[in-house]
């Protein structure tokens, strides 16, 4: 049997992550004591792919109901599936982008249980011999000091079941089976998270390293990426709880939640004498709570083993070498670039290297402009108005380039950084150039110098007092700024405004 590829051989030896324990702010007061909440997750995450897993029909969202079904997804007699060879380049993309080992012999198994959108009444998936072994992935969680490091356990492909739906008729169930048979990467951690804000993190973080690689589009709304996430509590450095999962959860805010409301189930059942049941709960959104599902399966319940109708996959090395050779950037090694090439603090670099679009738009703004002037138009201004408005940055109202243009018309004096705002405004609302609006509604900047010193000769003969007291408050003199500047419209070339009213008051 061939073995496996890349940087990490053999087991995990025994490090101090092994024993991480809380720290005390994470945990978790309760009526006897502390407790710390103890996470892994198992996020399914749909490879991007035109066709399903193991046959030809497609795999993209959405669609009449079965409308992307083939004789293999629905099981029909004397059908065989074919492995799609994209979706294993997709797999081993997504295991070099991990930093982990790639198992250069991996087996499909056959995980039986019975469920209606399940037509073979079997799932293909791997068992024992995954397609890619341990990684791990760094996490910064705002607001701790050091990066987290989330062991990766295992990273392996299955196909999909169909959609059952309850809510056509009160007495019957609907199967949809266009997403039976589409490729799923299952990536596990270990139990390596300690808190709600750290599983979204990691959760965050594994999805902007799959969208880098092109891997899976990572929407989770449309359930391409969602996470089976596994709570149990214990006394601090105690030895495990009995874990319960909470199946599918789908947004960052309800893993969250999710963790925060089982933790304190399981911790007031524990200080009442109860015991944990090993089981699979469900979260509810409206509520914020979860509840049963079903009694969760140990490995032996779904009687694995080595399906007949696949051979073992075995990888060629060199294959795997030339996936590795044309991986894009990712965003730790984006991050760092963004902080040595263009001079941004580590938080501005991380939010505009998280998403590849995002980093795409930042890097366009930036070319030939103050790169830290552009972060904050794009961090700050855009994402702001994107962000109010619900939009995704493709459907920014405003291009990279047209924000690049703004940009120029600062730089060059043609307006200044309050007339910027409002050009900014008008160029959202309208999608026209800030050449545009600023000619036509006459925003210039005035850099008369005359206009200027009328504007300031007015003011002191208004206000002779305030003048002869400014030399004694300094700190005075912003009101006298403030005051030229709405004198004329704010329009005043700021630097001339205080330079002329520093000759007029007696301040140079």
């Amino acid at each position: 049997m061939p073995g496996m590829f890349g940087i990490r051989p053999g087991k995990w030896v025994m490090t101090v992550l092994d024993v991480r324990t809380a720290r005390p702010d994470q945990r978790i007061a309760g009526e006897t004591g502390d407790w710390e909440v103890i996470i892994g997750l198992e996020v399914h995450a749909q490879v991007t792919s035109k066709s399903k897993l193991f046959s030809g029909a497609s795999a993209a969202y959405g669609g009449e109901p079965n409308a992307h079904v083939s004789l293999v997804d629905a099981a029909m007699p004397g059908m065989l599936p074919v492995l799609n060879k994209y979706c294993v380049e997709q797999a081993v993309r997504a295991g070099l982008g991990l930093n982990a080992q790639i198992n250069l012999w991996s087996r499909f198994d056959r995980k039986n249980y019975f469920y209606p959108d399940l037509p073979q009444g079997y799932q293909i998936s791997q068992y024992k011999h995954p397609i890619v072994g341990e990684g791990e992935v760094e996490v910064e969680v705002d607001g701790d000091p050091e990066p987290l490091v989330v062991r990766i356990e295992r990273l392996h492909l299955e196909q999909d079941a169909g959609k059952s739906i309850h809510d056509l008729s009160p007495k019957e169930t609907f199967i949809d089976l266009n997403r039976a048979g589409v490729a799923l990467m299952e990536i596990v951690s270990r139990p390596d998270i300690r808190s709600g804000k750290e599983a979204a993190a990691y959760f965050a973080k594994l999805r902007s390293i799959l969208r880098a690689l092109g891997v899976c589009d990572g929407n989770m709304e449309e359930g391409s990426m969602r996470a089976d996430v596994n709570v149990s509590v214990r006394r601090p450095g105690e030895k495990f709880g009995t874990r319960c999962e909470i199946k599918n959860v789908n947004s960052l805010k309800f893993i969250v939640q999710a963790v925060e409301y089982e933790a304190r189930r399981q911790i007031e059942i524990l200080e009442n004498g109860g015991v944990i049941d090993q089981e699979t709960r469900l979260f509810n959104a409206a509520t914020g709570e979860t509840r049963t599902m079903r009694s969760k399966e140990d490995a032996h319940d779904y009687r694995y083993f080595p399906d007949p109708d696949l051979l073992p996959l075995e990888i060629d090395p060199a294959w795997v070498e030339a996936i590795k050779a044309n991986l894009p950037e990712l965003p730790d090694a984006k991050k760092k670039r963004f902080i040595s090439d263009y001079g941004l603090s580590a938080y501005d670099a991380r939010v505009l290297s998280a998403e590849s679009e995002a980093a795409a738009f930042f890097e366009t703004v930036a070319r030939g402009r103050d790169a830290k002037l552009a972060a904050n138009w794009v961090s700050q201004e855009l994402f702001g108005v994107l962000n109010k408005a619900g939009l995704e940055l493709s459907a920014s109202p405003v291009s990279a380039d047209q924000l690049g243009g703004l940009l120029d018309l600062m730089a060059d004096g043609t307006i200044n950084g309050k007339i910027a705002k409002e050009v900014f405004a008008k160029m959202v609302d309208t999608g026209e150039s800030a050449g545009v609006i600023v000619e036509r509604e006459g925003l210039r900047q005035v850099t008369d110098l005359g206009a200027i010193e009328a504007a300031i000769d007015s003011l002191i003969a208004a206000n002779p007092d305030k003048a002869a007291e400014v030399k004694e408050k300094p700190k005075a003199f912003g009101w006298w700024v403030g005051q030229v500047m709405k004198a004329m419209d704010g329009k005043a070339n700021p630097a001339a405004v205080n330079a002329l009213l520093k000759a007029r008051l007696g301040l140079e």
